[in-house]
């Protein structure tokens, strides 16, 4: 007989959250081992742009971080070969050289002490949509992560190498956790890596979304109220933990080379 069928929806998220907590507990992968899965993940979700796109995590020291070296495909990225790099890009651990671009990262560090991943990447249907000067829409009930969360650079910086374009960047980004970045691409942070990967692979897939929605008619908005009501739902570091899990265990059934040591995720 069931006994939940008169319970309110807050009652039924409150259960599910503490379930939540329950069930998807801290992971027992270093932080160099996400990265690196988030390289293989952003790979298969169609990130892939040649060089192109950073991805990066803040190291333990203040004022380092991780990012992959330059010359290495998503695809090719293990958690052995990434760097350690400062501010200033100069490395500290490993061998070869950080992306140039990289320095953009450092602004966005800077300026907000509540992320600790960066990922940018020109993926097709992101890329696409930057050709159009048009924001980013949410529309659709699995992109709500993303409402009111997306900010947009309509103005194309430049090659982001300099600290001007840094600057730039990190100001329009605010204090959203994505921007659609005009004639150039995307970059999403997070608190952590699997809130960073998540925002990654959901992106594209709103980007994508919109590009279809927009050849056959009139995008239509969300109601307000509901909108921020599924972005914070669907926004919780359990859920997210949970997200990523399931991307790192297909992304290392496609490519078991990404990590040294196996790990139980």
């Amino acid at each position: 007989m069931a006994k939940t069928l008169r319970d309110t929806k807050d009652v039924l998220v409150g259960r599910a959250e503490r379930q939540m907590r329950e069930h998807f507990t801290d992971s027992k992968l270093t932080v160099r081992q996400k990265l690196a899965l988030t390289c293989r993940i952003a790979f298969d979700g169609g990130h892939d742009s040649g060089l192109a796109g950073q991805i990066s995590a803040r190291g333990q020291e203040p004022g380092t971080y991780y990012t992959q070296r330059l010359g290495l495909g998503f695809d090719e990225i293990t958690e052995d070969n990434l760097l350690l790099v400062d501010e200033d890009l100069q490395v500290l651990e490993g061998e070869g050289m950080p992306n140039p671009a990289n320095r953009f990262h450092t602004w966005i560090y800077r300026a907000r002490e509540d992320v600790n991943c960066i990922i940018h990447t020109h993926s097709l249907h992101t890329a696409a949509l930057s050709m159009l000067e048009v924001p980013l829409v949410v529309s659709q009930m699995d992109t709500t992560p993303l409402y009111d969360d997306c900010a947009f650079l309509k103005d194309w910086p430049g090659v982001p190498v300099g600290n001007e374009e840094g600057e730039i960047i990190s100001a329009a980004l605010g204090d959203k956790r994505a921007i659609l970045l005009a004639h150039h691409g995307h970059l999403v942070t997070g608190r952590t890596v699997e809130e960073a990967c998540s925002l990654a692979v959901l992106i594209e897939r709103a980007a994508r979304l919109q590009l279809l929605a927009m050849s056959a008619g009139t995008v239509r908005p969300l109601p307000p109220a509901l909108a921020r009501e599924a972005h914070d739902w669907t926004s919780t570091d359990r859920r997210n933990r949970a997200n990523f899990a399931y991307y790192a265990r297909r992304a290392l059934r496609n490519h078991p080379d990404c990590l040294t040591n196996k790990v139980e995720i």
